[in-house]
């Protein structure tokens, strides 16, 4: 190369570190000056760095329209599955909260046609949906609570307008009857056959009897027509149901009672004391005449009767478990109505006017069957906050 030329020749050998230069010397035939430097290694680094991109630069140059090309197609397929992903969460979270609002329009239809026993379904959707699910169906319970006692005082007051018409009908007759008898007995005695005054006097003593009962019968109808209006003070109830198990225990003293007192002496309630006494007394004789019921099926038994204060945050549940004959599933729902009874001489009054009682006391009775007997259940809230003195139910 260098030949025929006089100009210098550069050789750069970068994987050596070494430049060098050839020239041919005019005045000398045949002659050549060959000189080498050697390079410092960053240099030819350097060289080799900026060879091999100046390569890719002319490679990518070469397959620009390639790169391109796929460049838009990857950046359209990352775009639309983002695209994709968005419209799935946006359709999953509207449709969550579509479905909500459904439910809300669906159930306020129901309750708009009077069916208070609907609910809004419990899913899981924003915060704020949750929380307005809840409290309708807060408020749901709340108007089918009102309900069920506006039904059960119009109930209270048709039986009591009963009750007080069958008293005055009834009681009535009662007196010449019993004057009648009387002077039956005083006029005519002596004018009858010896052999056949005992069977007389035995009739006069039945139509006596029949008489007493008419009279208890017309008394238990008064006093559930005439039901007070409750008058409300501070009572503490631990001593409300031992004065009422002393009392009962007067009346039969083979039954053992059990009352768990609550840890709390001073445990007041709002409530009217002689109505919630009368609650008291009526349920323990129940479950004592429970006991006696079943002792005529089978004396194998323990007579125990418990009383239980369970102290809740707003409320006291106060449970009464005997060993008597309990509840049948067909009953327990109809035990509450007047002139309901299980019983060969009951009027089906007494557990009417306890779940008056306990209604008035904005409070609520459960009744149920257990194992060996009956569990009843009674819930009396601690305070109302109702002025009780001027209030009047419905």
């Amino acid at each position: 190369m260098v030949l025929n030329d006089y100009k210098p020749l550069k050789i750069i050998n970068a994987y050596e570190n070494k430049s060098a230069a050839l020239i041919k010397i005019q005045s000398m035939n045949n002659s050549f000056l060959y000189v080498v430097k050697f390079l410092d290694k960053d240099i030819s680094n350097y060289l080799k760095e900026s060879e091999e991109a100046i390569n890719f630069y002319y490679t990518v140059e070469d397959q620009r329209t390639g790169i391109k090309f796929s460049f838009a197609l990857i950046y359209i397929i990352i775009v639309t599955l983002l695209l994709f992903l968005s419209i799935i969460i946006a359709i999953r979270f509207s449709s969550r909260f579509f479905i909500s609002i459904n439910n809300l329009i669906s159930a306020s239809q129901e309750i708009g046609r009077g069916n208070l026993n609907t609910k809004v379904p419990d899913i899981k959707s924003d915060k704020e949906m949750e929380i307005l699910n809840k409290n309708f169906n807060a408020m749901i319970y709340k108007l089918k609570d009102q309900q069920n006692k506006l039904i059960l005082s119009e109930r209270h007051e048709a039986w009591e307008s009963i009750a007080r018409k069958l008293a005055h009908e009834i009681k009535n007759p009662l007196t010449p009857i019993q004057l009648t008898v009387d002077n039956l007995k005083s006029k005519y005695l002596n004018e009858i056959e010896s052999s056949k005054k005992e069977k007389y006097i035995n009739n006069l003593k039945t139509i006596n009897n029949q008489i007493k009962q008419i009279e208890n019968l017309v008394n238990e109808f008064s006093d559930f027509a005439r039901m007070p209006k409750p008058v409300f003070k501070n009572n503490n109830l631990n001593e409300i149901i031992t004065s009422n198990i002393e009392l009962i225990k007067k009346i039969d003293s083979t039954i053992n009672f059990k009352f768990k007192k609550h840890d709390d002496n001073d445990l007041n309630i709002f409530c009217d004391y002689e109505q919630i006494s009368r609650v008291f007394f009526n349920l323990l004789k129940n479950s004592i005449e429970s006991i006696h019921e079943k002792v005529k099926k089978t004396s194998n038994i323990n007579k125990i009767i418990d009383v239980e204060i369970v102290k809740r945050r707003d409320y006291i549940a106060i449970n009464i478990t005997d060993d008597g004959i309990g509840f049948t599933s067909k009953t327990t729902k109809d035990l509450i109505k007047p002139y309901y009874t299980t019983k060969e001489k009951g009027t089906g009054l007494g557990l009417s006017i306890v779940n008056k009682i306990i209604n008035d006391h904005n409070g609520s009775i459960n009744f149920e069957t257990i194992k060996n007997g009956a569990k009843v259940e009674i819930n009396l809230p601690i305070k109302n906050n109702v002025n009780w003195n001027t209030y009047n139910w419905w």
